[in-house]
């Protein structure tokens, strides 16, 4: 079972950082990040996962210099029928397409699909809202001609989309997931002022309880949670008021450090990790 954001992570796919951080303004990182202190980050990242239960499959580290390719859940999704390379709107991350590809096979990951241009999208924009429900969030790195080419390769999927507000603007990166990460099949931490209309009535019509990211919290990614399990969630350290109001609705909060790894590149414990297995 892949289909699905919070069941009980039995796999998940990272990649390790490399040395080389010299094209850090080229991705657009708010600094340049300390090579230690990265490997450091993701080492205390790989534990916690591990920690969960989960297998870590770990790739290896870009060489070029692609300090984006430490976030893995943007090249590719998985399906039940294998994963479906994507094709990033950021066009400097295009080809980590490829390098996820050999990835995935070493791992005995099939592949069903690949996206050809002109569409584009990248897995922050996508949402599974049960096994055969996906939401795709339409913006600046994932368009409509991507939505239906993943469409296409699912055929027994609802695909569904909803349109993701401008915000800060192309030169920010603003995915899907930045609004939501799903904590459970009735629950979900939400920043509600930036929440796509549609996907708000989905999750009312389907009994979902929201927790709402307070102001403060969302430039430092308090949205940004991975669900280990249900009521199981894998945080970014520093957002205290989010952390208690997950704890309040029951959920159990873990924290990992990121203030290179995450803090400086915008990408949490979700955009770190791409689940292979779950149930």
């Amino acid at each position: 079972m892949i289909q699905t954001m919070t069941a009980p992570l039995r796999r998940v796919f990272v990649r390790r950082p490399g040395t080389d951080v010299s094209r850090w303004r080229e991705y657009g990182w708010r600094a340049e990040p300390d090579p230690a202190r990265l490997a450091a980050e993701h080492e205390g990242l790989c534990a916690a996962l591990e920690q969960a239960g989960s297998e870590v499959v770990v790739g290896a580290p870009s060489s070029d210099g692609n300090v984006d390719a430490v976030y893995v859940f943007d090249p590719a999704l998985v399906t039940d029928a294998g994963a479906i390379l994507l094709r990033p709107g950021k066009e400097a991350r295009q080809e980590e397409t490829a390098a996820i590809r050999a990835d995935f096979q070493a791992a005995g990951v099939s592949i069903a699909g690949e996206l050809t241009a002109p569409a584009f999208a990248e897995g922050g924009d996508t949402l599974w809202l049960d096994e055969s429900t996906l939401v795709v969030g339409l913006g600046y790195r994932t368009n409509a001609t991507g939505a239906a080419q993943i469409a296409v390769a699912l055929p027994t999927v609802d695909v569904l989309t909803v349109d993701l507000p401008h915000h800060r603007g192309r030169g920010e990166v603003l995915h899907l997931l930045s609004l939501i990460s799903p904590l459970a099949d009735d629950l979900a931490l939400v920043y509600l002022p930036l929440m796509p209309v549609r996907l708000v009535q989905l999750l009312e019509e389907r009994g979902v309880r929201m927790i709402e990211v307070p102001d403060e919290e969302f430039d430092s990614m308090g949205c940004n949670v991975l669900a280990l399990a249900p009521r199981v969630g894998l945080a970014l350290d520093g957002n205290p008021e989010t952390r208690r109001r997950m704890e309040a609705a029951g959920v159990d909060v873990r924290v990992y450090s990121g203030v290179d790894l995450s803090r400086k590149g915008d990408g949490g414990p979700t955009c770190l990790t791409r689940p292979l297995a779950r149930g």
